[in-house]
């Protein structure tokens, strides 16, 4: 019971300043001890650590930095990639459509030649010829090409087809 009462009667106030006191006392001990240290040249595991760690950040740091950069010459290559993919998908679109326009006016021209030669060309291959035009024309305007190479040639169909409707073939 005695040591219950003791317990009582601390001053709490004192054990703290004490706790205090001694703690201020054991980092003062600890930057002197630290400092003679590296006045000496001595380096401790924790000196060591403490040195690693920072090494580890600057590495990580110019490691980061030379992936942004790769990064970027990267993207910038993509780019270069996607836009050079893009001219050669447009020149193989205008390659085709000029194919298909010169397909289409070679298949109406020599109908029409056929015609002015005098053949006898059927009323499917009339039918053929001016579904031809009317194909060859959208391109045209889709394209925003000019029309008039089978101007001339359309007509003669056209008047044929007329013609062959008038006789009821």
């Amino acid at each position: 019971m005695d040591a219950v009462n003791e317990l009582l009667h601390i001053n709490f106030s004192y054990v703290m300043t004490s706790v205090f006191i001694t703690l201020i006392g054991i980092k003062a001990i600890v930057s002197i001890f630290e400092w003679c240290i590296d006045k000496l040249g001595l380096e401790t595991k924790w000196m060591r650590q403490k040195k690693e760690e920072h090494e580890l950040i600057i590495q990580t740091s110019q490691n980061l930095a030379l992936l942004q950069k790769k990064h970027m010459e990267d993207m910038k290559k993509s780019d270069d990639h996607d836009t050079e993919m893009k001219d050669d998908i447009k020149k193989l679109t205008d390659m085709f459509v000029d194919k298909q326009i010169n397909d289409y006016r070679w298949e109406i021209i020599h109908i029409a030649d056929k015609i002015a030669s005098g053949k006898d060309v059927s009323k499917e291959c009339l039918r053929h010829a001016i579904s031809t035009y009317e194909k060859y024309e959208k391109i045209i305007i889709d394209h925003g090409l000019v029309n008039g190479e089978v101007e001339i040639s359309i007509e003669v169909i056209r008047d044929s087809y007329q013609q062959k409707l008038k006789e009821g073939f």
